[in-house]
């Protein structure tokens, strides 16, 4: 079975076999040809092995299988970091972004390749048309020999042309002559796929020419101290695989959690965090499990965690102000009188000082509409409006009219539907 040799393959990489951990992940994916989840965690695994064309592989796979999902993105950016392709991976992290732009991870991951492509910009001196996508010209010489090398074998397969028209994203592309001129000038000079990466045409075909490669089967030609050297210290690596295998997490959270199976979300969701404490959004779907299952106080414990870690982190104030809401929310839920409506008023407010959403907005009104009726109720009262309504009638005989005024609307106040006053 499938679940054998992933669990097997998770306890190995929790006792650093990672050797082990690719073997049982891929006797997994013999067994479970389309479990993403797989694929996601061998992806991971190879990116910290410093197998980072594997690691772009396996990714790109999960954007085949779950196209919807941020994960594929977030991986195939990941390691394409780690190769040092930080031009490339900004578009895939954007191209992720598109379809998730609340992602935390997706725009950390932003961030850092931006940074990494404007720190070779700088050192290079190239200017923003022409800064190496690929490092080639910034990285060592191993590095920089390795992805040419890798660059020459994508554009080199035999009947590329052929290939790329059964494809349904690039099969229009080779019906256009600047195009062409652009794989035939990467065809005689691999470098020169600098000068094309800002193209989206160019980004789509070097992903569906990755997928067609076939790892890592394909790379074995490239010498084993070229493509397999690690760029990223050790403490990098493992930073970016913990990250990566949270993200795994999360996203199996997800799915048990659209299935109801929510003790499962909160196992995997708890994993997410142990792994990576620096994405709140584990927090804030942990506690939209706890409000599925009625448990509003642990549900208002993580969106408070949440806020709190979210300001150290300086995170995406949406995010924030989503875990405000979800606050707010279970506060209502827990509402009995209208004092109790207070606390989750002030959640909303504070949300949409963070992030003005119209959800949160409709919130807050029913919440305030919810108060207001409720008080109307508790302070209903027949008995004290009579005696408030006959202090009326006996100022107004004194022609006290305004003693007069204020008893009358306390009675109305206390039962508004005494016609006599």
């Amino acid at each position: 079975m499938a679940d054998e040799a992933i669990a097997k393959g998770d306890a190995a990489f929790s006792a650093g076999d990672f050797e082990e951990a690719i073997d049982q992940f891929t006797e997994a994916i013999k067994r479970a040809p389309t479990d993403h989840v797989v694929y996601s965690k061998r992806s991971a695994v190879h990116a910290v092995m410093g197998y980072h064309f594997e690691a772009v592989g396996d990714a790109l796979k999960i954007i085949d299988l779950k196209p919807d999902l941020s994960e594929g993105y977030l991986l195939v950016g990941s390691a394409l970091v780690g190769a040092g392709y930080f031009n490339t991976a900004i578009a895939f992290y954007k191209k992720g972004l598109e379809l998730h732009p609340c992602n935390e991870a997706l725009n950390t991951g932003l961030a850092e390749a931006e940074a990494l492509a404007e720190q070779i910009q700088g050192f290079t001196g190239a200017s923003t048309q022409s800064s190496s996508h690929f490092s080639f010209r910034s990285s060592s010489p191993e590095l920089t020999a390795s992805r040419l090398l890798f660059t020459f074998r994508l554009f080199s397969m035999p009947n590329l042309l052929e290939k790329l028209a059964e494809y349904p994203t690039t099969k229009e592309y080779i019906q256009q002559p600047d195009f062409l001129k652009m794989v035939k000038d990467v065809q005689e000079n691999p470098s020169n796929l600098d000068l094309y990466v800002e193209d989206p045409r160019m980004m789509e075909t070097f992903g569906v020419l990755i997928g067609l490669v076939g790892f890592p089967l394909e790379l074995d030609s490239i010498p084993a101290h070229q493509k397999r050297k690690p760029e990223e210290s050790e403490g990098a690596r493992e930073r970016r695989l913990r990250k990566a295998m949270a993200q795994i997490e999360k996203e199996e959270g997800n799915g048990a959690y659209k299935k109801k199976d929510f003790e499962k979300a909160i196992k995997h969701y708890d994993k997410a965090l142990v792994l990576d404490d620096e994405d709140i959004s584990f927090l804030t779907n942990r506690a939209a499990v706890h409000m599925e299952m009625g448990e509003y106080a642990e549900c208002i414990r993580d969106c408070d965690k949440a806020v709190e870690r979210g300001r150290e982190l300086k995170s995406d104030f949406k995010m924030i102000a989503r875990a405000l809401t979800r606050k707010g929310t279970a506060f209502v839920k827990l509402a009995k009188v209208s004092k109790d409506y207070d606390a989750a008023i002030e959640s909303f407010q504070k949300a949409l000082i963070e992030h003005r959403n119209p959800d949160t907005i409709k919130k807050l009104n029913n919440a305030e509409n919810a108060k207001k009726e409720l008080e109307q109720q508790e302070y209903y009262d027949p008995k004290i409006a009579d005696e408030e309504r006959e202090k009326g009638n006996e100022f107004a005989r004194q022609q006290k009219y305004p003693e007069a005024v204020e008893h009358y609307t306390e009675a109305l106040r206390r039962n508004s539907k005494d016609l006599r006053v």
